[in-house]
């Protein structure tokens, strides 16, 4: 994976940002129409799975699977709704995105706000640990404990990262406004809360526990993996970039520490081109559907940070990253440093 493009070289990243902004307009009408073939099949996927479980759990079980996909969509519809680029009135976007939170378990105003400190300080090594993956250098590594280690080594395992840590976020973190204090906050929480209990409890009076465990349990949990996996491959892979404060540049960080996840066209639909991550950092303000226009306009952006998903697998296996080499290395990697 290249770290530049030779014909951005010689540009700054800070000079695409008036450049981008031609991007920022969303069409209220798009906006609408990909909501609606966002919505409209999760809802019908969804009593499609309901009827076929009076006949068939596994086949229940297959299409909630697939649904998750659906829901994943709805998903970064609600992450354009909280950087203002999903409808020009930023008051119909910011109720759109309650509403969704709701179906995604996502308090939205406190997701909003921690994915805004995200955005603001995302590669800055002294502004860690809101609304990012807890990432160490090597020298911090090695400067634990034993028990400090394994409790990292534990975190950064991909059955935890990806299997457990995405049911603890959507299930229990999202439950309440971690590292955030105000009202407004745990008004958005505790008012998700009660939305969502109220709709688990149709569920449980219409449906029964099974329409819990064979439905909404592997729609939810499957979208959260999936969405989990995409937000670390778009900042966890070798060539990204970490500073410490005085060195770190915002522009430079989102171009050269946001990956372009080059998927296939169906994958790109379900997953709103969330991928072409270095030029969403670069200007957040464009819509998700404008992100493709970005790059046929401008090719130089497309192999900056570019992996493919073979090359994405690669990423699960990198854990610390390295000041020296300026690498995120693998914990065996590390152990050769230390020697």
């Amino acid at each position: 994976m290249p770290d530049t493009d030779h014909a951005t070289a010689n540009m700054k990243p800070r000079d695409w940002v008036q450049i981008l902004a031609k991007y920022r307009e969303p069409s209220n009408w798009r906006s609408s129409f990909e909501l609606a073939i966002s919505l409209i099949p999760f809802v019908v996927l969804w009593a499609l799975a309901y009827w076929v479980a009076q006949y068939s759990y596994f086949g229940a079980f297959v299409i909630s699977a697939a649904n998750g996909l659906f829901l994943l969509r709805l998903f970064w519809i609600q992450h354009d709704c909280g950087h203002g680029s999903f409808y020009g009135n930023r008051n119909v976007s910011d109720w759109v995105g309650r509403a969704l939170g709701v179906m995604t378990l996502t308090p939205y105003d406190v997701w909003r706000r921690t994915h805004s400190i995200h955005h603001s300080h995302a590669g800055d090594l002294d502004q860690r640990g809101i609304g990012d993956v807890m990432t160490l250098t090597v020298e911090e590594y090695h400067q634990r404990t034993r028990f400090g280690r394994l409790l990292y080594r534990a975190y950064r395992h991909p059955l935890v990262m990806f299997g457990l840590g995405p049911t603890y976020i959507f299930m229990l973190q999202n439950r309440v406004p971690l590292g955030l204090s105000g009202g407004k906050y745990w008004l958005s929480a505790m008012g998700t809360n009660a939305a969502i209990a109220a709709i688990l409890g149709i569920i449980v009076y219409f449906g029964g526990f099974q329409a819990l465990f064979l439905i909404f349990l592997p729609t939810t949990l499957i979208a959260a993996s999936i969405g989990v996996w995409l937000f670390y491959v778009q900042h966890q892979f070798e060539t990204t970039q970490w500073d410490v404060k005085e060195d770190w540049q915002l522009h430079d960080a989102a171009l050269h520490g946001s990956s372009h996840y080059d998927l296939p066209p169906i994958l790109r639909w379900f997953t709103a081109n969330i991928g072409i991550h270095h030029v969403h950092h670069l200007y957040s303000r464009i819509p998700f559907y404008r992100l493709t226009e970005v790059l046929r306009d401008h090719n130089e952006l497309v192999e900056v940070s570019r992996m493919t998903i073979g090359q994405s697998i690669k990423c699960a296996s990198l854990d610390l990253w390295d000041e020296k080499s300026r690498r995120l290395v693998s914990f065996a990697t590390a152990r050769k440093l230390a020697a």
